[in-house]
């Protein structure tokens, strides 16, 4: 979750233990940004967690201190890579039903169709099978299942996807106390989320601030 930080929030209080008291949320603090390149040493004590590196990771900091687009760009160009290699492991494979449709059906009516039925019939699609296979065979940071949905949207669609993902995180807490989130997995109600936690930060003066947390 990302969550806008209120101008009157002092910064003693951005830590792990204080985010239930502050935000509602448990959770821990997690280094999600990325610090503006040429940070100048003055302007450390501005950023939240920051870790050595480059670039240099970060739970948060203002706006103007961190490198958004830089994020953007990196995503999409890791997305891009992984889309090519998605499409070699599934060449030859028909379209694949995703998983929210199979847990819609679950959820609808769990006494005809229980939950071991909809997992059954998702893994039994022949697309879903090569991408496990492909993952079993080489390990973690492969193209997993849970992104199906979006990799048969397309590799430029993927792109923006994973670019826009990478600094809205899963959810997105405003500084007024409003809480953006997908209505499910479905891509459809992902891409909606992305739409409004975009035009937010879009929105956010330099100053504001940004902090990133594991729920």
């Amino acid at each position: 979750m990302v969550i806008c930080l209120p101008e009157e929030l002092p910064a003693a209080a951005l830590t792990s233990h204080h985010l239930d008291t502050h935000f509602g949320v448990t959770g821990t603090l997690t280094a999600l940004f990325w610090a503006a390149p040429r940070l100048r040493l003055w302007q450390h004590h501005l950023m939240i967690g920051l870790r050595k590196g480059c670039p240099a990771p970060c739970a948060g900091g203002p706006v103007r201190l961190l490198d958004l687009a830089g994020m953007r760009q990196a995503a999409a160009v890791g997305a891009g890579i992984r889309h090519q290699v998605w499409q070699q492991v599934v060449h030859g494979t028909r379209s694949a039903t995703p998983w929210p449709v199979f847990e819609t059906r679950h959820l609808t009516d769990p006494d005809h169709y229980p939950l071991e039925s909809a997992v059954a019939d998702f893994h039994a699609q022949p697309r879903v099978q090569a991408m496990r296979l492909h993952a079993a065979t080489l390990g973690p940071g492969q193209p997993s299942v849970g992104e199906l949905e979006m990799y048969q949207a397309g590799e430029v669609a993927y792109q923006h996807y994973r670019a826009a993902s990478a600094v809205a995180g899963d959810a997105l807490l405003t500084a007024d106390g409003r809480r953006l989130a997908p209505a499910s997995d479905a891509l459809a109600h992902r891409i909606t989320y992305l739409e409004q936690a975009l035009a937010h930060l879009d929105s956010l003066g330099p100053d504001q601030r940004l902090l990133a947390v594991a729920l």
